[in-house]
């Protein structure tokens, strides 16, 4: 049996407090409710874990979240929500789960980020506040789903949604960084190549050409051009403060599309051919997971939106979900602004607008997002199957170019030779 501190509200609408006995969160959620009082906060009374020297001093998730080692990853947060999921769904108590994932932990910055999750729980803390403190480190999906597991008794069973989430969240993001390593080496590979011919072989063969620089064809003459401004760039002062200039405007551009220019970005994205096809598909296979996720744990359709925004990885789509926040705030159906937005599939407005008639709108949803998934994982599959081949003929080219522009004046020479 473990001890439960609960706040109630009676049937009066008098606030209570107190503690209680049960087996487990469920148990004492039915009890009190048995006894007419509803609860609004629960959490479990337990003793401080044990901790040695090294890790008793308190532990700032945020400073750990930074590079290398010392960075907390998805994937370490998807172990422990895993982790954390078995352990619950075994029996363990919450704290006892906790202190068993830490001692299992290998990488230093997660067994200091458990130490002080722990730390917290114990000393009177539900584990969705102790979380609360470190927003950079759980996203609001997850502090939502974990809030609505304690109030409702369920944590392992939100813990078990927030897994699948979160690990197909991973597999999508695996994926398109396999899937993008080889464009990105023929890219680069490509440019060297380039730099190297500009700079270096397309001179020297020039040299050879008799005639002047006005006599050569156009394409061998603008190719010169670069190839000159390019030798440039690497060899004087000018050109070294143009490629600072060009990082500085880089770092700058990247910088406003996570900012200010975000919205903007965003919308370009979507209409980029093949690629908003792309993150519309995974964007609306999240949108199903989620509000399915979040309201079968009883989290109000409002409150579930304003989660579910912050999902979707798109600036342009989340304020389409705020507009549509609005529009059921006064009264309207969830179905009807989704379509009216145009950027969700008819499928899925379909499947919501079945789900809000019939009261299964959570049921329906998870169901469809398996359907969205898969449609996503095609999508992405066909993407990253054209892309490499797009990147290579435009590659090709190029060089192409450079070729056909280098050898022109040595075939018209030849053939002037000839007529001679």
């Amino acid at each position: 049996m473990a001890r439960f501190f609960y706040k109630a509200v009676n049937q009066a609408g008098g606030h209570i407090t107190g503690t209680i006995e049960a087996a487990d969160r469920k148990s004492a959620v039915a009890d009190l409710t048995g006894n007419e009082q509803f609860v609004i906060e629960l959490r479990e009374e337990a003793q401080a874990p044990t901790v040695s020297g090294g890790e008793k001093a308190a532990v700032d998730l945020a400073k750990f979240v930074r590079f290398g080692s010392r960075r907390i990853s998805s994937k370490d947060i998807l172990a422990m929500t895993t982790q954390l999921s078995t352990a619950l769904r075994a029996g363990l108590p919450l704290l006892n789960g906790l202190e068993l994932i830490c001692e299992q932990q290998h990488k230093a910055v997660m067994k200091e980020a458990l130490i002080e999750l722990a730390k917290s729980v114990s000393s009177g803390q539900s584990l969705s506040e102790a979380m609360a403190k470190h927003d950079n480190t759980f996203s609001p999906l997850y502090l939502s789903m974990i809030r609505v597991g304690e109030t409702g008794g369920m944590l392992d069973e939100t813990t078990t949604q927030l897994a699948e989430i979160l690990s197909r969240d991973e597999k999508i993001k695996t994926n398109m960084k396999n899937a993008a390593a080889y464009p990105i080496f023929v890219l680069c590979l490509g440019l060297v190549s380039v730099v190297i011919i500009l700079t270096t072989i397309l001179p020297k063969i020039i040299r050879t050409i008799g005639g002047g620089f006005a006599a050569l064809p156009l394409p061998t003459r603008m190719l010169l051009r670069l190839s000159g401004f390019t030798r440039g760039v690497f060899t004087t002062v000018l050109g070294w403060i143009v490629i600072v200039l060009i990082v500085a405007g880089l770092y700058y551009l990247i910088k406003w599309t996570k900012t200010k220019g975000r919205l903007k970005w965003d919308s370009f994205k979507l209409k980029i051919p093949l690629l908003g096809s792309v993150l519309r598909t995974i964007a609306v296979g999240r949108f199903a997971r989620t509000l399915g996720a979040l309201t079968k744990g009883g989290v109000t359709i409002l409150e579930a939106l304003s989660v579910v925004r912050d999902t979707l990885g798109n600036e342009l789509l989340g304020r389409e979900i705020d507009a549509v926040a609005e529009k059921v705030k006064s009264g309207e159906s969830l179905a009807a602004p989704l379509d009216e937005s145009g950027y969700f599939p008819p499928l899925l407005v379909q499947i919501t607008s079945i789900g809000e008639q019939t009261g299964k709108l959570d049921e329906l949803l998870l169901n469809a997002a398996d359907t969205f998934d898969a449609e996503a994982d095609s999508v992405i599959s066909r993407f990253m199957a054209i892309f490499p081949a797009i990147l290579i003929l435009l590659l090709a080219l190029v060089i192409g170019f450079i070729i056909a522009a280098t050898l022109l004046p040595i075939v018209m020479m030849g053939v002037g030779t000839g007529t001679l």
